[in-house]
């Protein structure tokens, strides 16, 4: 008998179709409950394809009454004796997806949505965007007799894709703020305003404004509204787990534990439960193979960018380095240029501890997925030759460092570093110098084991393979037998005496004059 293929909700963000067409659905409806029945206006900031619009499909769905969509969810069952459950209230929902803001105007945006609620409600149309918004929520109100939901999903795609053009963020942040800044005033007119987005931009009206709007997004009990964590996996797609195990020849638990390495440990608020990217996990499923599904769907260009700019110490990614307080997490300003808190809101960074002494949120990498698929894209940010199959790429290296090519390996980290742009910045050499060593040899480290280290009590870098050792120390403007003497004399190679692979002692200088690989001894 054929094994049933069960349908993944790859993609899909509509809860009807969601139900209609019989997907996967991991229950989040008790959330629903908790919102509609303890308070009346949300904001929840989540990275992209983190399940937001389906949440917001979902919110859409429960205030337009469609109980028949709700049957044997967890819903159903809370609501059973509550009086007025699942009655329908006008609902305006305002999707800034699909549009390409760097061409479409914003106002011919909202002007195209309003159009459509003002022929439901025999509305005129006149006037300014913020005063048809305000007339619709009045007419709705008197028309049904019910107050009005609103729902916002993505509101800062508008502002996020011009990131880089000064003047239409600000013009989009203007329109915002007369639109949204409405709702303010007609709080008589609303029962429910949830509005969810990747960033939370502290000059936009809907924040500055709108004191009574319930930022949810660092609260314990929403940790997990989006998302999957490990036992909705293991009670939801047990079939997709198992199968998913046996083509990669690895037991149930096997498979688990790098389906957790590649995608889970975002955390939302301190000690919780991780949550796994869902897009990458069901892609993963669906697929049966580990990859960077959620990181190759788009590049943080612009955080590159930025990240260079400001000369950003890159190892501080390795450590207990990165922290911020709440304020700084949940709240975007472009002239901050502090890049911690988009690195966060975006995805790339999560919450991994926190120090109650002083009040900070410690940061790091989420998972494999992000922390390599990151560190691929700065790398050639800082040495711009180091593209695959220009033989100065990091498989290249690998190549080498697992046949025990010496010579391979010092002429593809000779043209890495001769890549090093020279520019006009204040940043120093030994700033580029740092971050191509910390990029290169973490990257390494995805495929062979590899630690680098600061400390003067252990060598700079040591790298294992099935065959050989290598243990490097590198050296700015001094000299490479300066390096490997630092090898000797600290005994970095002692762990290894009784090792049958061959050991390399590589010391290696550089020159920040050049900007080269000056010299390479190998002891």
């Amino acid at each position: 008998m054929a094994e049933e293929i069960r349908k993944l909700p790859i993609g899909v963000q509509s809860f009807e179709v969601m139900r209609q067409e019989q997907f996967l659905y991991v229950d989040k409806t008790r959330y629903i409950y908790e919102l509609a029945h303890t308070g009346r206006q949300y904001f929840l900031s989540r990275p992209r394809r983190f399940g937001k619009s389906l949440f917001l499909s979902t919110l859409k769905a429960y205030w337009q009454g469609r109980k028949e969509l709700f049957e044997g969810l967890e819903i159903a069952e809370l609501e059973k004796n509550h009086e007025g459950a699942f009655e329908p209230y006008p609902v305006f929902y305002f999707d800034f997806n699909g549009q390409n803001y760097q061409a479409a105007a914003l106002e011919d945006v909202l002007d195209g949505m309003l159009g459509r609620w003002e022929e439901q409600y025999d509305c005129k149309g006149q006037g300014t965007l913020s005063g048809r918004f305000q007339d619709l929520l009045i007419a709705a109100r008197e028309k049904t007799g019910k107050k009005c939901v609103v729902l916002v999903d993505e509101y800062d795609k508008p502002l996020l894709e011009v990131l880089e053009n000064d003047s239409l963020e600000e013009h989009n942040k203007a329109v915002f703020k007369g639109f949204f800044g409405i709702l303010k005033s007609c709080d008589e007119y609303l029962q429910f305003v949830f509005i969810t987005g990747v960033t939370k931009f502290s000059k936009v009206s809907i924040f500055s404004d709108l004191n009574q709007l319930q930022d949810i997004s660092l609260d314990r009990a929403y940790g997990t509204i989006c998302g999957m964590t490990e036992a909705e996996i293991q009670e939801c797609f047990q079939p997709e787990l198992s199968r998913m195990a046996k083509e990669c020849a690895l037991s149930e638990e096997e498979c688990l534990r790098e389906l957790a390495r590649m995608y889970d440990g975002y955390h939302f608020y301190p000690g919780g439960a991780g949550v796994y990217n869902p897009f990458s996990l069901l892609n993963a499923l669906q697929k049966g193979a580990f990859g960077a599904y959620w990181f190759s769907t788009g590049t943080p260009t612009f955080l590159v960018r930025r990240m260079k700019d400001m000369q950003f110490d890159v190892r501080q990614f390795d450590g207990q380095d990165i922290y911020a307080e709440e304020y700084v997490l949940t709240d975007y300003r472009a002239d901050n240029p502090d890049i911690v808190p988009l690195l966060y809101q975006t995805g790339y960074l999560t919450i991994t501890g926190y120090d109650r002494e002083e009040q900070l949120y410690i940061l790091g990498f989420p998972n494999a997925e992000v922390k390599y698929g990151f560190l691929k894209s700065l790398l050639p940010a800082y040495a711009p030759t180091a593209v695959t199959g220009s033989g100065k790429d990091i498989v290249s290296l690998r190549r080498r460092i697992k046949a025990g090519d010496i010579e391979g390996m010092r002429e593809v980290l000779t043209a890495l570093f001769a890549s090093i742009p020279y520019t006009t910045d204040d940043a120093p050499f030994e700033h580029y110098f740092q971050s191509v060593l910390y990029i290169v040899f973490t990257l390494l480290g995805q495929h062979t084991h590899c630690e680098v280290h600061s400390s003067r009590g252990r060598a700079d870098c040591i790298l294992e393979t099935d065959r050989f050792v290598y243990i490097f120390e590198f050296k700015v403007d001094k000299s490479a037998k300066e390096a490997l003497e630092q090898i000797e004399e600290k005994g970095y190679a002692a762990p290894y005496g009784a090792d049958k692979r061959k050991l390399f002692k590589i010391g290696v200088s550089f020159d920040s004059e050049s900007r080269s690989l000056s010299e390479w001894l190998v002891g």
